[in-house]
């Protein structure tokens, strides 16, 4: 089932919103110089701290709490202990674990859109716009009065179940304590399957009157499984097992805290399994280094789409002939990209004079040194063999 919808803009129009993403792509450039330069001092400051954390921690036994290690930075390894499970009580689902996650879908109608634009001579531009109804399963709520085609069998209920946690407050780790800012930060989710059997406990807490099954481990919520209707529901579960964990941060009283590095951060670090410091502290510093790429990905991407909605007027002046309108939006989508990459890596380099100079200083002769390399070896291959043969 779809529905298309043509509307046409004027080249007045457009060059208008044109002219008014010049501020917004202004502010985007100045906005992502300044984050990609924060990012470069987050990434030193980080590893900074994780060198100056590598250096101070201690591991010891969880066993026993040592005074002596009162504020230290400290790595402890071993079985999560806590003396209560953790309930979703609205379905009677209970678990011995560190977090219980609830994931919920409900089967309804959901609206696609599709835009195709064509440029007219003289300027305007042709969109024509496809609108798609289908049923699925989503896990938000898609509102139905919204629809550009408001069918009256295409009307979905609003959701009244929802994605839920289901956190521990606290637990042990030998005689220390784990409070929620160490807990939180425990992973290893699993999928948690509902039993079978299960089955009279959900009708009790749901109501004897509802439509309620197991379904391949799922809570289904409707009259069949096989044959979905709008209003439907699928619950499932993931889990946290209690087991294993390695923990660095501070021994504070009988708990684990941030510690407070002198590079400015605050490290606590929680990994799953029986990890050494160090292998805690290389797996942060992969982290950190994947973050800081990332970033300046996203950075330079930002960069081109800021300097794109700066030249988006000059195509929309050529457009009034379609194909040289074509041709200028090539060219300053190229312009876009050269400036977006430039100031980049100039900002990433600025960075790095500031926060590493001496590293900086290092590449910028070893990239010297490369560049004179390759002119020396690009002249003498453009030498004719008898120059060569009477230099030698």
């Amino acid at each position: 089932m779809t529905l298309e919808k043509v509307t046409t803009v004027s080249w007045f129009d457009r060059l208008k919103n044109s002219i008014a993403g010049i501020g917004f792509g202004f502010l985007l450039v100045i906005g992502i110089t300044v984050g990609l330069f924060w990012n470069e001092g987050r990434a030193v400051q980080t590893q900074r701290s994780l060198d100056e954390g590598a250096g101070l921690v201690v591991s010891l036994t969880p066993e026993a709490i040592d005074p002596a290690y009162e504020g230290q930075l400290i790595h402890l390894t071993g079985p999560i202990i806590a003396d209560q499970p953790i309930s979703d009580d609205q379905f009677a689902v209970t678990a011995e674990g560190v977090r219980l996650v609830r994931f919920v879908e409900m089967f309804q109608w959901i609206e696609t859109s599709k835009t195709e634009s064509q440029q007219n001579v003289g300027g305007s531009e042709t969109r024509v716009t496809t609108y798609s109804y289908g049923l699925d399963w989503s896990d938000r709520h898609h509102d139905s009065s919204r629809f550009e085609d408001t069918a009256d069998h295409r009307t979905n209920p609003a959701m009244i179940y929802e994605r839920r946690i289901f956190s521990l407050d606290n637990a042990e780790l030998g005689a220390f304590s784990l409070g929620r800012t160490v807990l939180d930060r425990v992973g290893g989710a699993q999928p948690f399957p509902i039993a079978a059997e299960q089955i009279e406990t959900l009708r009790d807490a749901l109501g004897d009157d509802s439509d309620v099954r197991v379904v391949d481990g799922a809570i289904y919520l409707g009259p069949n499984p096989t044959r979905p209707q709008v209003g439907d529901y699928r619950i499932r579960y993931e889990l946290v097992p209690l087991g294993t964990i390695s923990v660095i941060g501070q021994q504070r009283d009988n708990g684990i805290a941030a510690y407070n590095t002198q590079a400015g951060d605050s490290l606590l670090i929680v990994d799953t399994g029986n990890l050494s410091a160090q292998e805690m502290f290389d797996s942060a510093a992969s982290s950190n280094s994947v973050m800081t790429w990332v970033l300046r990905a996203c950075g330079l991407v930002l960069l081109i789409t800021g300097f794109s909605l700066m030249l988006g007027p000059i195509s929309v002046v050529a457009s009034v002939i379609p194909f040289l309108g074509s041709i200028v939006g090539m060219g300053t989508g190229l312009v876009s990209t050269i400036a977006g990459i430039t100031l980049g890596t100039l900002t990433i380099g600025s960075a790095w004079l500031f926060y590493r100079p001496l590293t900086a200083v290092l590449i910028f002769i070893a990239g010297a040194a490369l560049i004179v390399a390759i002119r020396m070896l690009a002249k003498r291959k453009k030498r004719s063999p008898e120059e060569q043969v009477a230099t030698t």
